[in-house]
């Protein structure tokens, strides 16, 4: 799928045409914000969102602008958020560690299963962010101004 978000339009434009002519699509769980724009430009593209037709719930993950700007214009339902803040930040303590020779911090020793071993890895929590909380996790952490969500 490249995650493009043109692709993705074009690929739901096809999904669309060829299993939803006499049915209604009731949602479309993306993993990038990028790709869900394009959905939804597909979505609507074919009627949704008006008339007859409500949006379908379309999900993204990254909290990217376009997306944040969509959910409050109630067309995306929702998007998972990881502050690359604190994903920098750990990043760093983790490299500091290994190039001082000690052992990076981790928080996870059981999940992280790349098919040969368990990676012993640093997760962060991920956070639904929809138009219910967005300015609090989004605005309020600091992430986005209210000025960039306009």
């Amino acid at each position: 799928l490249r995650w493009d978000g043109a692709v993705a339009q074009a690929r739901m434009d096809n999904l669309l045409s060829s299993n939803y002519g006499d049915k209604q699509l009731h949602g479309a769980l993306s993993p990038y914000d990028g790709l869900s724009i394009g959905i939804l430009s597909s979505v609507k593209g074919v009627g949704y969102g008006s008339g007859d037709l409500p949006m379908p719930i379309v999900t993204g993950q990254d909290a990217e602008i376009p997306s944040v700007k969509s959910m409050i214009a109630g067309e995306q339902y929702s998007t998972i958020f990881k502050d690359t803040r604190e994903l920098a930040k750990v990043t760093v303590g983790m490299v500091d560690a290994v190039l001082s020779g000690s052992e990076p911090q981790i928080n996870d020793t059981s999940t992280y299963d790349n098919g040969v071993k368990v990676v012993p890895s640093y997760l962060l929590e991920p956070v639904s962010v929809n138009v219910s909380n967005y300015e609090e996790i989004l605005i309020g952490s600091g992430y986005y101004t209210a000025d960039q969500l306009q």
